[in-house]
């Protein structure tokens, strides 16, 4: 096959430029393959019209469907966090300590190597554009992890508590290479725009360009015309929220055809791996309605969405595409396969060595199957959803081998059979059950090696001062994270603690604020809200906000230091100025009203003196 033919000519192209005194560095690299994975959020298997749905639009993927390998097969995470945790270092989330979206618990462990490490490493250019979700500090951002140019915003998602002030989806602010920059036009046509310039620079040189919409996932604002395409369908076909959902995938696929056409007149397309896959199963596309005990939208007939342990909340579609590797013609696998396959799977297939330092991988390589559709990967693979600060055994969790399905530890279901897991066969298959509990309890001690290992954010390094800390990421254990802007404005109560190491002993200015440095909102004021009226593509307005009117703010370290100030109606922030040791600590800072009612402090800036 051609796959192995390539791989061949690596290795000659290679041999061949190590015999030349001089070797021209286009010699050494014009073989390798450019790598683009384009990974949406929220979409589930049954949101796209060529796995089974009739009503939603998507003929540039339905297309390339057609021209691309299909692991039909294919699991992540329930959850975005822990999906791009695993699909980044080819190991299990739990393992690189993000088995959450929020609560300081997405970010990933410092010692983890990445797919951009990977490809910087072998010489590639890398580009990141859309969503991390992996950390907004030093060292977890995207540029601290092998990315080399990124546009993204910041959290989990546009218009979350670490993303920038008022950002709606339309002409936001983003974080170019970690600088915020205005951008005009709606946020996949910015990613998907981004992005294609940077290959458009990089054509003459292998790149890895990863393309990470925060699209679908809501709030579901999409631009009208892409709403209309959808507005006139019955509320038997599509609920309203499934209309602006479905919109959005739309556009997606427009844009995803812009991007095939780009590669076409760079005339690069052969020889680029094109990836196309979703974060984890469904937000919005499959609605079931209890009162009129009927569905609207499309599951692919699974059982679960977004955040299930059924097949619905993780099993999603994969296509891969590469003309020069001979992966050009649709056709299905059935094995079961994983996120935590690709950063083998690329690495073989571009034939580059694995990141420097990596630690165990939990995928596998899956060139052997594309060259023998009929290979066996006899395996079992985990796949949880913990959202807890810690985690616990058995939770949300589904054990997978070929066609069995372990839900929670004790519900066993057979898909090939009963496709919805509606019949629970567990005790007529106790050996079965038996043996997956037992896959189970090693792999649980595997992952949960690093549980009682908390992440810390760094401060006092000179090149990363101020460091910037947000409600999104503290630890809460009643799970009371404000973690998005809405809830800013809407003034929700949250507590807990960020986890701080001091790098460097000295003299610090710390400053709670009730909204970002940017905003340049006053601690006791009524924030603006914006309407559909302003902004049509709006799912709903954004609160006018309230006024928390408070009096006094506190900073604690450990108990140790103990800190308070006055608040008037007057000041942008609570300013604290003390000498900190060196070392690793906690750290709650909060604000409280005149009934001395506590609330954490949404965003905090910390400033070696």
């Amino acid at each position: 096959m051609k796959l192995l033919k390539f791989s061949v000519l690596i290795i000659l192209a290679f041999s061949s430029c190590a015999k030349k005194k001089n070797p021209s560095p286009i010699s050494e690299t014009i073989l390798k393959p450019n790598v683009i994975l384009v990974i949406t959020d929220d979409q589930g298997y049954g949101d796209v019209g060529v796995l089974g749905n009739t009503i939603i639009k998507t003929p540039n993927i339905d297309a390339f469907h057609g021209e691309s390998y299909h692991l039909t097969d294919f699991h992540v995470g329930p959850t975005c966090a822990p999906t791009r945790s695993g699909l980044m270092t080819g190991r299990y989330a739990n393992s690189v300590g993000v088995w959450h979206t929020v609560g300081g618990w997405s970010l990933l462990r410092e010692q983890e190597k990445t797919l951009a490490n990977m490809f910087t490493e072998a010489g590639y250019k890398t580009g990141g554009f859309g969503k991390w979700h992996l950390g907004d500090n030093y060292p977890f951002r995207p540029e601290d992890r092998g990315f080399q140019e990124t546009v993204m915003h910041g959290g989990g998602g546009v218009q979350q508590t670490p993303d920038y002030w008022n950002n709606t989806y339309f002409n936001d602010t983003y974080f170019k290479n970690g600088k915020p920059t205005k951008f005009e036009g709606y946020c996949t046509d910015v990613f998907f725009g981004e992005a294609i310039n940077f290959i458009e620079q990089n054509k003459d040189k292998p790149f890895f360009c990863y393309i990470a919409p925060n699209a679908p996932h809501g709030p579901y604002n999409v631009p009208m015309e892409y709403y209309n395409l959808y507005k006139n369908l019955s509320e038997d076909v599509l609920a309203e929220k499934q209309k602006r959902f479905y919109g959005m995938i739309t556009n997606i696929d427009d844009n995803f055809g812009k991007l095939r056409t780009a590669l076409k007149e760079l005339n690069i397309a052969d020889n680029t791996i094109l990836i196309f896959m979703t974060d984890n199963g469904t937000s919005a596309g499959y609605y079931y309605n209890k009162k009129k005990n009927s569905a609207t939208g499309y599951n692919a007939e699974m059982r679960g969405a977004k955040g299930s342990a059924y097949e619905g909340g993780h099993r999603v579609p994969f296509f891969i595409h590469w003309k020069n590797g001979d992966i050009s013609t649709s056709k299905d696998f059935s094995q079961l396969t994983a996120q935590l396959d690709i950063m083998p799977t690329l690495a073989e297939l571009c034939g580059i060595k694995l990141p420097k330092e990596h630690l165990a991988l939990d995928g596998k390589s899956l060139v052997p199957l594309f060259k023998n559709e009929e290979k066996s990967l006899n395996r079992m693979l985990v796949t949880d959803s913990q959202r807890i600060q810690q985690p616990e055994k058995w939770r949300n969790s589904a054990v997978m081998q070929d066609t069995w399905r372990l839900i929670n530890g004790s519900e066993l279901y057979n898909i090939k059979e009963d496709k919805g897991q509606e019949n629970n066969i567990a005790e007529q298959y106790p050996e079965k059950v038996a043996e997956m509990r037992t896959f189970y309890e090693n792999w649980w001690q595997q992952v949960s090696v690093d549980f009682d290992k908390e992440i810390f954010f760094k401060i006092g390094l000179e090149n990363i001062n101020p460091v910037t800390l947000t409600a999104h990421d503290i630890h809460a254990q009643n799970g009371m994270q404000p973690w998005n802007q809405e809830y800013i404005r809407q003034g929700v109560y949250g507590e807990g603690y960020w986890d701080i190491n001091v790098v460097k002993e000295g003299d610090y200015k710390i400053s709670l604020r009730r909204y970002p440095i940017e905003s340049n909102l006053k601690i006791n004021t009524i924030v603006k809200g914006i309407t559909t009226v302003e902004l049509p593509g709006l799912e709903k307005d954004l609160s006018e906000g309230v006024n928390l009117n408070y009096v006094k703010a506190s900073l604690n370290f450990d108990n140790k230091i103990n800190k308070e100030v006055t608040v008037s109606n007057q000041d942008l922030s609570a300013d604290f100025k003390l000498h900190l040791k060196q070392g690793k600590t906690k750290m709650n800072a909060s604000f409280y009203n005149s009934k001395g009612k506590e609330n954490v402090a949404y965003y905090v800036y910390i400033t070696k003196l």
